[in-house]
């Protein structure tokens, strides 16, 4: 099973709200990044592009947005609200009814995909 077919069979076994979250941000990364490749990884969405981007998790009150490298993006809007004592990654914590910024999402995005695209190649 390819990463984007094991995405999408998680998605449908989310029937709840994280389904549809989840559905519509993966929508939202492959939109503003259509450089990412979906990848699955340690039973998680995860995006990347010359290194590891970013995750979404589904748990059981809550979605997670992490970004890899969260500490070094400009989180202008406030946007990070978990994580922040940790050395490299943020991320961002959503539960149900809440909205996220979608603006200030797409710019976290391609700045963390500009991010990585400024390291030395990685090898596969």
């Amino acid at each position: 099973m390819s990463a984007s077919e094991s995405i999408t069979k998680h998605i449908e076994g989310l029937n709840d709200w994280r389904g549809g979250l989840l559905a519509h941000l993966r929508k939202l990364v492959n939109e503003t990044a259509p450089e990412l490749t979906e990848e699955w990884k340690w039973d998680t969405p995860v995006w990347s592009h010359n290194g590891n981007v970013l995750a979404v998790g589904a748990f059981k009150d809550h979605m997670k947005i992490n970004f890899f490298k969260g500490a070094l993006l400009n989180d202008k809007k406030k946007l990070f609200n978990a994580g922040l004592e940790a050395k490299k990654t943020r991320a961002i914590d959503i539960h149900a009814g809440e909205k996220v910024d979608e603006a200030a999402l797409r710019e976290l995005i391609r700045e963390a995909v500009a991010l990585n695209a400024k390291k030395p190649k990685t090898k596969k």
